[in-house]
């Protein structure tokens, strides 16, 4: 400590020192002010702005105005054909689309409906910034209420930055009983030694997800009818006023690598682990008494509260070699614990227990190919624990040049039942069990094509031992849903395809779906069409300070037996008694981008009075009526 005040005594000493005045310099000096002549510093251009993927891939910072633009600017911040929202923002979609289904072999939570605007690890960015970089989004919601998020990233130096993200949403909604109050907080910071010997991304996700669940319309004749008394939509009976359901997460998590060799070198080895611990509830609460889902073991005041926790570690080694290329073997633990808060007995013997929990180990190998115009890679991952389960990942693309482009890939999975398949308890009779269920079975081949005239894409799927829910009350009065698992073969197939043809200052942007499924009984239910047309002017105005984007857009999918919707479980069921689609949706839009600033106003579903008050997102719930929506996107690069 005395050392330290002498330092500064010195240093003080020295300050005080250079205020006298120095008689080398002469009267006739002339003292130059750096204000008058500020340093100048070069522009950053836009790939100083780096967005990475955990897998590595980076893109770039995009403020431009495109029909992309447009699509994405919604709840999800992302393109969301192929799926149908309920009436309020922050609710659930409806999946038109099977094909964005995605299969993971480990077990997961379940509660899926609740997922669609969930950030999984692989859904998080970092980011490399020459300055720092803000972004502001608003939009507006469909009565009371918001939808807004801010993002701020930074570099405090060049081999560290942090960001820090809020997404937040509040949304009365027009119907009884339909408030969503949603939130995405994310926080990441990312590291590398200068000779990038060590790399370290770590981030930091809470979210949660609170849904007022009014279970339908109670009278579907009242909406259908188109009777003025009812556009009031809060006039319309519900099935409940007093439920809501709530899922939370917690997770933190750390992808770091280590290179062996202090050079980056052809031959070497690269040390990696991969660390994440988090946390999930769900929960369903009703005041009042209800029969919709059965009998239950209390009169009033149902409370179903489910817990989980996950700890996963993957320790890896990658191995480059100049002949040889690249590759990877690694060791994989997923321990898992998923429990409630009582068990079922039936004359004194436990039939449901109160939790779930295992300790799930694999061994793994990945191959890495990058030569000339060809990428791929190989994966193949088994399990040596008591619950089985193995992954093949298969995957190359042929690049003719930067406008055209083949890529193949195919799965094969064995993939663990989600939790809520095999465990649940309910205050409601009928939703409780304790299942064995089989693996799922995977098998999926995909190709696509992107070139200068056409994008086209294709999957074929193959379903062995799918798991599914269902009603087993066939009048449909009750939803009496359970778990089941069809012995069967499923196989699903889809056509993808999307076109932009531009004349002058017009364009025109199609992209057409077409599904077909294979099955003995109708458990994978879709839609064979789905379209979505947009035709749309762009041009610049005001010396090109201002650049305008007005149009309509046209979505339209056949009519099929559309899955329905379970707030309980916050899970969607198959049923065969009812179909939805078959109506048209009609956007006109009018978007802005003025420097940075992208701007957006939207009149939704406006064609909804005059084309027939038959438009469902699920059985029972209402799409959307028409309503005009205004927000923005705003960057800033200092």
């Amino acid at each position: 400590m005395k050392n330290f005040f002498s330092i500064i005594i010195v240093v003080l000493s020295f300050s005080v020192y250079g205020q006298e005045n120095d008689s080398r310099f002469s009267k006739d000096t002339i003292r130059r002010s750096l204000r008058a002549t500020p340093k100048s510093f070069p522009k950053a251009t836009q790939d100083m702005y780096k967005i990475v993927s955990l897998e590595k891939d980076t893109v770039f910072v995009d403020t431009s105005l495109t029909i992309e633009s447009d699509y994405k600017f919604n709840y999800l911040r992302k393109d969301n054909f192929g799926l149908l929202p309920f009436a309020n923002d922050g609710h659930t979609y409806n999946t038109l689309d099977f094909g964005l289904n995605s299969f993971e072999v480990l077990p997961r939570f379940g509660f899926k409906a609740k997922y669609f605007n969930f950030y999984e690890s692989k859904d998080i960015h970092y980011y490399n910034v020459a300055t720092p970089l803000t972004e502001l989004y608003f939009k507006t919601t469909l009565k009371q209420g918001q939808s807004l998020e801010a993002f701020i990233t930074l570099n405090t130096s060049k081999n560290l930055n942090f960001s820090i993200s809020y997404k937040g949403l509040r949304s009365l909604g027009h119907y009884l009983n339909s408030l969503s109050s949603n939130g995405n907080f994310v926080f990441t910071t990312s590291y590398n030694t200068s000779d990038k010997r060590y790399i370290a991304n770590v981030h930091f996700a809470g979210q949660d997800f609170l849904n007022n669940e009014n279970g339908g319309l109670l009278n579907k004749a009242d909406f259908e009818s188109g009777d003025p008394e009812f556009n009031q939509r809060a006039r319309l009976e519900v099935n409940f006023e007093d439920a809501s359901s709530v899922l939370k997460s917690k997770r933190y998590f750390i992808d770091h690598s280590f290179r062996i060799n202090k050079k980056d070198m052809a031959n070497n080895i690269l040390l990696d682990h991969q660390f994440t611990y988090e946390t999930r509830f769900f929960e369903f609460k009703k005041t009042t008494a209800t029969d919709k889902f059965g009998s239950s073991y209390v009169s009033s005041n149902y409370n179903d509260f489910v817990k989980s926790n996950y700890l996963y570690n993957r320790l890896g080694a990658t191995f480059s070699n100049s002949l040889v290329g690249k590759f990877n073997v690694f060791l994989e633990n997923y321990k898992y614990n998923y429990f409630y808060d009582r068990y079922t007995l039936s004359n004194n013997q436990v039939i449901v227990p109160n939790s779930n929990n295992n300790s799930l180990n694999a061994v793994g190998g990945k191959y890495f190919y990058n030569k000339g115009k060809v990428k791929g890679y190989g994966l193949f991952s088994k399990a040596f624990s008591n619950q089985t389960f193995s992954k093949l990942d298969l995957f190359a693309r042929y690049e003719f040049n930067p406008k055209n482009s083949f890529s193949a890939q195919y799965q094969n999975l064995s993939k663990v039942p989600d939790l809520n398949f095999t465990l649940y308890q309910s205050d409601f009779v009928n939703y409780n069990w304790h299942n064995s269920f089989s693996n799922e079975k995977i098998n999926e081949l995909k190709v696509s094509f992107k070139t200068q005239w056409l994008n086209a894409e294709a999957k074929f799927t193959v379903l062995n031992d799918h798991l599914y829910f269902s009603n087993d009350d066939a009048s449909g009065q009750t939803i009496v849903m359970s778990p089941k698992q069809y012995t069967g073969t499923i196989n699903y197939l889809s056509v993808k395809a999307n076109k932009e043809i531009k004349f002058g200052k017009f364009a025109l942007d199609n992209t057409l779906l077409f599904q077909q499924v294979g099955q003995d009984d109708e458990i994978v239910n879709v839609p064979k069409i789905l379209t979505r047309n947009t035709i749309y002017f762009t041009d610049y105005f005001f010396q090109k300070a201002l650049y305008l984007q007005t149009g309509f857009t046209v979505q339209y999918f056949t009519k099929y037996y559309g899955n329905s919707y379970n707030p309980l479980m916050a899970e969607f069921y198959v049923q065969n008694q009812e179909k939805i689609g078959g109506f048209p949706l009609v956007d006109f839009f009018v978007n802005a981008r003025v420097r940075q600033t992208r701007i957006f106003l939207k009149a939704e579903h406006f064609n909804s009075s005059f084309t027939g008050y038959n438009y469902y997102s699920a059985p029972n719930y209402p799409y959307k009526d028409f309503v005009i929506r205004f927000g923005l996107v705003w960057n800033f690069f200092d």
